[in-house]
Order: C-alpha cells, then sequence, then structure tokens
C-alpha cells in the first residue's frame, strides 16, 4: 500500500495546529493554573496559541494564574514555536539517531525556508546548539538582576524564561503585571532583552554567517569593513534594514515621547534614549513593555503599526511580513515607477518570482489584518486605533496591547487567537504555496492577451 504523505504546505500549519491543542489540554488541567482549578477553554486556547505562535499576547497574567508546572509548558511551548515543531521534532530525530528519509529532508527544507537539502543536518545542529548557548549566556546575565530582585530560586526561574522568551521573540514573561517596567532604568536587563530579541530577530542564517564570517576576519587579523564586505548578500541586506529600522524607529519614539508623563517624558536624557531603543526594539516582533502602550502618542502608535507589520527577518524567530520581504516589495514599486526591468540589491540581481512572491506576501498579510481588524472591533467595543494596534500586534506576532487582550469576549479571543496563528504560519505557508508552482509539470496554457485599463 502507498503511504499517503501531506506535503509541507500542509504539514507545517498542521503541526503548528497540533502543538497549540496539545498546549491547550495541558493548560487547561488543574495541575497547570496556580488555583488548582481547570482553566477555561478559550483561555487555555489563547496561551497555548500566544506561546506556540511566539506573540505573547495574554488574557491572564503569566506571573499570577499559572503554577510552576503551567508556565514550564508554556515555556516548552515557547521554544518549539520559536524553533519550530518541524524543526523540534527533526531534532529529536537526530539526537535519537534515526534515519531521514527524502520526504523529512523535505519538510524540514521547508519549515526552515531554505533553497537545498545540502547539508541541511548540519545546519540544524548549528541552529540548535547556537539557540541553546545564546540562552544560556542571556540566562546568566540576566541572574545579575533578576537574583537580587526575586531571591535565588525564583531569580534563577525568571532568568531562564525571560531568556528562551526573549531570544524566541516571545514577549511573555512571569516578572509581574507590568513587563520590564521596573527594569526600565536598569540598563543591563534592557541591554540583554535587546539583543536577545535581535539575535532570534535577525534569523539563523545571519548569525551563523556573521560568527563565522568573524571568527575567520579575527583569525586573518581583518579590518571589521573586510569582515562585512565578506558577508552575503543576505546578511548584509538584513542587517542593513535592521540597524536602520532600529535607529530610525528609536528617534521617531525620542522626538514623539520625549515629553509625553505617560511613558518616557519624567525619564534622564540617558534613560530616554535607551527605552526609546527598546521600544523600537521591541515593537518589530518582541512584546516586552518598558512602559503601558496605551499612553504612546498617535505619531508613535502609527509607526508601531508599520515597524510590527515589517516585523524581523526570514528563517528566523521572528514575526511579520519579515525585512527583506517588504524591501522587496518597495523596490518592486520602485522599478516599476522608474520603468526598470531588472533590479539588484548588492551587485546581486533580484529575480521576477522573488519580486512577485514578496508583493504577494505584503498584500495578503495586508488584506488579514484589515478583515480582522473589522471583525474585532464589530465583536468588541474597541475603537479603530486600539483595535488596529490589537490584530497587528497579533498578525505579527508581537505581543504589544494598547489594554484590549483582557477586556475582549470569547469571538474577540477567537480572532485574535486566529491572528496569532495566520500570523505565525501565514507567510510560511503562502512562500511554500508559491514555491509549489516551480516543480509543475505541466506547461501552462497560453492564452491571447486581453486589453484590460488600469488607473
Amino acid at each position: 500500500m502507498k503511504k499517503f504523505r501531506l506535503s509541507s504546505i500542509y504539514l507545517i500549519p498542521l503541526s503548528f495546529l497540533a502543538a497549540i491543542l496539545i498546549g491547550t489540554v495541558l493548560l487547561a488541567l488543574p495541575v497547570s493554573s496556580a488555583s488548582g482549578n481547570w482553566t477555561p477553554i478559550e483561555d487555555a486556547l489563547f496561551t497555548s496559541a500566544t506561546s506556540v505562535c511566539v506573540t505573547g499576547l495574554v488574557v491572564v497574567d503569566t506571573y499570577l494564574y499559572w503554577s510552576v508546572f503551567g508556565q514550564a509548558v508554556i515555556l516548552v511551548l515557547i521554544q518549539i514555536g520559536g524553533l519550530g515543531v518541524i524543526t523540534v521534532v527533526a531534532t529529536l530525530m537526530m539526537l535519537a539517531r534515526k534515519r531521514f528519509s527524502l520526504s523529512s529532508r523535505l519538510a524540514l527544507r521547508d519549515a526552515l525556508n531554505l533553497d537545498s537539502i545540502s547539508g541541511l543536518l548540519g545546519f540544524l545542529s548549528r541552529i540548535v546548539r547556537g539557540t541553546l548557548i545564546v540562552e544560556i549566556i542571556g540566562a546568566l546575565l540576566y541572574m545579575i538582576a533578576f537574583v537580587p530582585a526575586f531571591g535565588a530560586r525564583h531569580g534563577i526561574w525568571v532568568s531562564v524564561f525571560n531568556s528562551v522568551s526573549a531570544f524566541c521573540n516571545a514577549g511573555l514573561d512571569i516578572i509581574g503585571p507590568d513587563s520590564l517596567t521596573p527594569f526600565r532604568t536598569q540598563p543591563l536587563v534592557l541591554i540583554v532583552t535587546m539583543l536577545l530579541i535581535i539575535s532570534g530577530g535577525i534569523g539563523y542564517v545571519v548569525w551563523m554567517d556573521l560568527s563565522k564570517k568573524t571568527a575567520f576576519g579575527i583569525k586573518r587579523s581583518f579590518s571589521p569593513g573586510q569582515i562585512i564586505k565578506r558577508l552575503s548578500e543576505h546578511a548584509k541586506l538584513v542587517l542593513s534594514i535592521t540597524l536602520t529600522l532600529i535607529i530610525a524607529g528609536a528617534l521617531l519614539v525620542f522626538l514623539a515621547e520625549r515629553n509625553n508623563p505617560d511613558t518616557i517624558g519624567s525619564m534622564s536624557l540617558p534613560m530616554k534614549i535607551l527605552n526609546s531603543l527598546f521600544e523600537s526594539v521591541t515593537f518589530r516582533t518582541a512584546g516586552f513593555a518598558t512602559f503601558a502602550q496605551k499612553g504612546i502618542t498617535d505619531i508613535t502608535c502609527v509607526a508601531a503599526y508599520l515597524l510590527m507589520f515589517i516585523g524581523g527577518s526570514p528563517i528566523g524567530t521572528a514575526g511579520g511580513v519579515k525585512t527583506t520581504t517588504f524591501y522587496l516589495y518597495l523596490l518592486n514599486i520602485s522599478s516599476y515607477i522608474r520603468g526598470k526591468s531588472k533590479v539588484k540589491v548588492f551587485n546581486r540581481s533580484i529575480s521576477g518570482a522573488q519580486m512577485k512572491k514578496a508583493s504577494v506576501i505584503v498584500e495578503v498579510s495586508a488584506i488579514t489584518v484589515i478583515v480582522l481588524t473589522l471583525l474585532l472591533i464589530a465583536t468588541n467595543p474597541v475603537d479603530i486605533k486600539d483595535g488596529l494596534f490589537e490584530i497587528m500586534s497579533a498578525c505579527a506576532t508581537v505581543g504589544l496591547t494598547r489594554g484590549v487582550t483582557t477586556t475582549l469576549n470569547v469571538a474577540g479571543k477567537l480572532i485574535v487567537t486566529l491572528a496569532m496563528y495566520l500570523g505565525r504560519i501565514g507567510p510560511i505557508s503562502m512562500a511554500m504555496f508559491l514555491a509549489r508552482g516551480k516543480s509543475a509539470a505541466e506547461p501552462e496554457m497560453q492564452y491571447a492577451d486581453g486589453n484590460f485599463y488600469i488607473g
């Protein structure tokens, strides 16, 4: 009998759905809540989805509502969601020395959004080792601040939880009701969090390329400029866009919020600058906060929409449409206006298929945000500004809120849960769907050109 195998376009979304459902069952159990009571299914589902989809929106306080077991379940779900379900399964198979079939390798390739299966298991091994090393270093650095604040046992647990959550760009924490607000004047906590967010957000390909070329450059006594010149075009583009977005976002937040007493207005100048940088970084996918988002100005709110929508970079833990996707989308518009048929970046050409894929991902993501926002404000007493912020945050797996999440009714919780799920698997699934056409065996039927008027 012929074995039935799901293609990656179905396997990836279903694997995330399965993880969410398993997490829902575990979190609904009495052992997962601090009170020892059963958790309402919609709250368990929402929390499982926000963990697996590494979003960070919560309907109950993570530090207060859940038991240590429940928090451990959430942490495992965050790690699974950050790495990807198929990636985690493949890692367990590798540790158990199981043989990888061709279909398993293809599924893993698609889950990581790579172009080839060449060196795939080595790449997977480096991802897992690198992730663990970065998270351990992050936890150790956090302990310097959290152990004195919470005591040894709880301080270590908070440090581990925060490190995994920050690297996976989840934004969930067990510090208290106000995220990182109690530590907004402690540079160590904010800088470590930003570095972890950026490390996960730039993508595995970039930090592997960066670490490899840096180590090689140091061995050969290269200057920083020579090391950067040897990076791949993808790494150069990601780092350039990331740096630009962080600086531009921080500058805008600083200018808009510097005199706002509800955000950074009462801080010293160095703390205003640091918190503006932090806000710029967390806007794009992380969800940690050093002040309430309800108090930000309209200018910052609009900037947040854009930064959340763009998100982080491909093949990493970040959400959003991705930096390179949005850049190619803008490049596509620019090239059309300028009448350019060939587009290049860092002296490398970009194919028409890549440009088309970027445009479709951006446009379908925008339509998804609009439709879900309309559904949310139609079913909940939320204004358009806060509703759009909530859905944008969910679809981009950011996790920031303007006080909306805890006020949602059952319909609202389900809408935001759907937004988080689509945000986590949407761009990947769309990319797989668009890539599927490359292997089509049958040629497309040709039709005569139609006469359509556009514009």
